[in-house]
């Protein structure tokens, strides 16, 4: 099952925890190299406000989520996913394509035509799971509109890169 977490679970600090270990364990493999060691792709309280702000879909039947995403409006009035993430443990089992599936209907829904996600990939080297997902999203019908510099959209953490990375920006037409 897949849903909205509920705003009010946003206090539910056992809960917001699972999250933020599931996504920085994630991050932590699918980004190994980029970052300087120790770097989290999030925080306890980032994850809180994610869901106190209604933006945070969950998969998952157990009580523990299976697979978490991001999905919002963007203010240019695209749907944006992010954070995207299945447990390891769970992989190949198409959660990740059903949080995909999930956010895409979502945008639709609300008559936004365009869905955006991003892809950190380093510059010099090929990152065994950035290619993957980078080949994931073109077949799943997403495309590169921009290649830009982390250092535009996100100055503070260029600081804490380990190499020098491109920061991609795809879209795909609903």
């Amino acid at each position: 099952m897949i849903s909205f977490v509920p705003p009010g679970r946003s206090g539910d600090e056992e809960y917001v925890a699972q999250v933020a270990d599931l996504v920085n364990v994630v991050y932590a493999a699918a980004e190994e190299g980029l970052w300087i060691e120790g770097t989290e792709r999030t925080s306890p309280a980032e994850v809180a406000s994610i869901i106190a702000a209604g933006e945070l879909v969950a998969a998952g039947s157990d009580g523990e989520p299976a697979g978490v995403a991001r999905v919002r409006r963007l203010p240019t009035g695209e749907g944006e996913l992010g954070m995207l993430v299945a447990d390891p443990e769970r992989r190949g089992a198409g959660i990740g394509r059903a949080l995909v599936a999930y956010a895409e209907g979502w945008a639709g829904d609300r008559g936004l035509r365009t869905m955006q996600l991003e892809l950190l990939v380093p510059q010099a080297w090929t990152h065994p799971v950035k290619q993957f997902l980078y080949d994931w999203y073109t077949r799943i019908g997403y495309q590169v509109v921009r290649k830009g510099d982390l250092a535009d959209d996100f100055p503070a953490l260029v600081p804490r890169l380990a190499t020098p990375c491109d920061f991609l920006v795809f879209h795909k037409q609903l």
